[in-house]
């Protein structure tokens, strides 16, 4: 049954293909892509919030930046998912517009808090000894702030801008979700141009962002190439290369995304960016800052081989103490249950 394009009044995101067994490869395809992001971004969510060893600005940064990702992939990939599972790929005028502003408001959102990142592996390694007063944490809750707020801001801005275009009447987006670029190929008439111009601003200020980080990681790396032991350099390496990485992927495909010259039908190309940017890179986050960094693989490997270790901080999260006073409590609490065990024990006796 073919479905009437001129007389939708929502969107129909044509997705990867219009075979059916096709569609279900995708679904599945997306499906354990979707679940490996939730899975590690939730464990180092987790380890961050319940280790007291990772408590510094860097893992702070690294646990706002993994709730980004959950939130940024589900934006589009469970919509997606259904969509080819049910085979109907409609999405409702409102749908598309929240979808465009939850989408935009993410991604800028997580590109702030990278360059967040990035200026703190700045200070700690050319400003260490200002490290604590510049990164204390009223600064790093203010940073986070602001980066919540950018990205509302900014994803306000997209979305009114797109939105007050008039669109065909045949709305067929060439995408698996509401893509902006494909968006504005929907435009009857040159009133596009007020988001080309917000576009083409939003680049140049991240392209300035990049120019900075890159700047920044120059003095790093030079600063990093004077410390005379190989150990130390290694240790700087493998907590700064995967911010730049990240920084670098994000922002080039995105750039490649959103600044490329639009055509009536969407390529191949269009299609990986998209993946790339909002699937692939969200679900690789977690292991690009955790594979390289010993102190995270170490702390994984507590989560998950020691069960005393979840249980001691837990409690201490829900008592609110030192460190040392709930080691001390929970060891306290251990103790007084095998005494009562004990005692049940000689009682029955």
């Amino acid at each position: 049954m073919k479905t009437n394009w001129t007389t939708v009044t929502g969107f129909l995101p044509m997705g990867f293909s219009s075979h059916q067994e096709l569609q279900i490869l995708h679904a599945f395809l997306f499906m354990v892509i979707y679940l490996l992001a939730l899975v590690g971004n939730f464990t180092i969510v987790t380890i961050t919030t319940l280790d007291k060893r990772l408590q510094s600005p860097m893992y702070f940064f690294l646990n706002q930046l993994s709730l980004l990702d959950i939130s940024f992939v589900s934006v589009t990939v469970p919509q997606s998912i259904n969509n080819s599972l049910t085979g109907n790929s409609y999405i409702s005028y409102a749908q598309c517009v929240l979808q465009g502003f939850f989408y935009m408001s993410l991604a800028w959102a997580e590109l702030s808090n990278l360059i967040v990142m990035s200026y703190d592996r700045y200070v700690a390694i050319c400003f260490s000894l200002h490290y604590d007063f510049i990164m204390d944490p009223r600064n790093c809750k203010r940073a986070v702030i602001a980066v919540w707020v950018t990205g509302g801001i900014i994803g306000t801005l997209y979305t009114v801008a797109t939105f007050s275009i008039t669109f065909r009447k045949a709305k067929v987006i060439h995408q698996f979700f509401c893509d902006i670029p494909q968006l504005i190929k929907l435009c009857c008439s040159n009133d596009y141009l007020a988001v080309i111009g917000v576009a083409a601003f939003l680049s140049l200020v991240a392209l300035a962002c990049f120019i900075s980080i890159t700047f920044s990681y120059i003095h790093i790396f030079s600063t990093v190439l004077k410390i005379p032991s190989t150990e130390g350099r290694c240790k700087v390496f493998s907590t700064c290369l995967p911010n730049l990485l990240v920084v670098s992927f994000f922002l080039s495909t995105g750039i490649c995304a959103y600044l490329k010259p639009t055509s009536d039908y969407s390529t191949a190309l269009d299609l990986l960016l998209s993946i790339f940017y909002t699937v692939i890179l969200p679900t690789l986050n977690p292991v690009s800052y955790s594979l390289r960094n010993e102190t995270m693989k170490r702390a994984i490997q507590r989560l998950i081989l020691d069960r005393k270790f979840t249980e001691k901080q837990m409690f201490c999260g829900a008592i609110n103490d030192s460190p040392i006073l709930c080691t001390r409590k929970f060891l306290s609490e251990e103790f007084l249950q095998h005494v009562v065990l004990l005692k049940s024990n000689r009682n029955s006796l």
